[in-house]
């Protein structure tokens, strides 16, 4: 009996969803998307709609959540490894570079782990990434033509989704562990580099000759974004008094991001599962609000900003 009474009860989630989704995001029924409980993101879905565009914020990682995982099968490189394709760096510094990678990465989405283990590798990971490249005298004039040349990729439906923001007048906060230079660079090389986005992240020091001497303090790895950053003047005066929130990320640190920000009431939660779907599936769909699996887009997002965008007539 109190099996059957279960089945009956997700049968009628499934089924308040239907209905719900369907009238308000269509996009959210697809295949690849899971949203572990569909009454809650439907009043979150709601509030964002009823405050419409004006009381509305994005906030959003960068590597492997605005910019693509893969492309055509093929890893897409994150803005640390964006110049292990360049002539930027020595073979030798590549080398070490992967190193790392190979050493860190399988901690770092190791769901059976806690951030108390986590963050001081984090932490080593981070410096000697930024160590290594500090050794390379790399010259801030040379970055453009690196990103240019290079196969970092944004998720199909960026232009879209930028555009909405520009359009709509909602500032966009990128917190980001990567290269804040590289970052805007990539921006600026697709023209989205606008006065409504905001960048965080771990940015270059150059020396009076332009050669990179150092990074900007503190350090930002994927499991510290909730605290002990301090953010723009001028991204503070842009959110003041967007209460809502509408966050992207794709690693379980990312869901701290909105922590720092003044005055939020709700935030909507989207993460991007890239890798090791089975096995870190639980994690995600236990921290984020919606879940998107194996997804290269920003279709689900878009979907969301469409919503609010139409019933606030902007």
């Amino acid at each position: 009996m109190v099996f059957q009474t279960s089945c009956l009860r997700v049968r009628k989630v499934f089924s308040l969803w239907n209905q719900l989704g369907k009238q308000q995001v269509p996009e959210l029924n697809r295949a690849g998307v899971i949203i572990r409980d569909a009454t809650h993101v439907h009043q979150l879905i709601h509030t964002l709609q009823s405050g419409g565009a004006n009381t509305l914020q994005v906030v959003s990682d960068f590597d492997m959540t605005l910019s693509k995982f893969s492309h055509n099968g093929q890893r897409c490189p994150t803005t640390h490894n964006l110049l292990h394709s360049s002539c930027l760096i020595t073979e030798e510094c590549k080398h070490k570079m992967r190193a790392l990678q190979e050493r860190f990465y399988p901690v770092e989405i190791d769901t059976a782990m806690s951030l108390e283990e986590k963050i001081p590798l984090m932490v080593e990971w981070w410096s000697d990434a930024h160590d290594l490249l500090v050794q390379q005298e790399i010259q801030r004039k040379l970055l453009a033509n690196a990103v240019s040349q290079s196969e970092a990729k944004l998720r199909d439906g960026y232009a879209l989704f930028f555009s909405t923001l520009e359009r709509c007048g909602v500032p966009l906060l990128i917190f980001s562990a990567g290269v804040g230079d590289i970052v805007e660079e990539i921006l600026k090389h697709h023209h989205l580099l606008t006065h409504t986005v905001s960048i965080q992240a771990n940015y270059m020091t150059f020396n009076k000759e332009g050669v990179l001497e150092g990074f900007v303090e503190p350090l930002i790895h994927s499991f510290n974004k909730g605290a002990g950053h301090c953010l723009s003047p001028a991204h503070i005066s842009r959110s003041h008094d967007r209460p809502y929130v509408l966050l992207l990320g794709d690693s379980l640190g990312d869901v701290s991001m909105a922590n720092q920000l003044p005055g939020v009431q709700k935030v909507l939660k989207i993460g991007y599962l890239n890798d090791q779907v089975e096995a870190r599936r639980p994690a995600y769909v236990s921290t984020y609000d919606i879940v998107l699996e194996r997804d290269e887009t920003l279709d689900v997002p878009n979907a969301i900003l469409r919503h609010i965008s139409m019933a606030t007539h902007l």
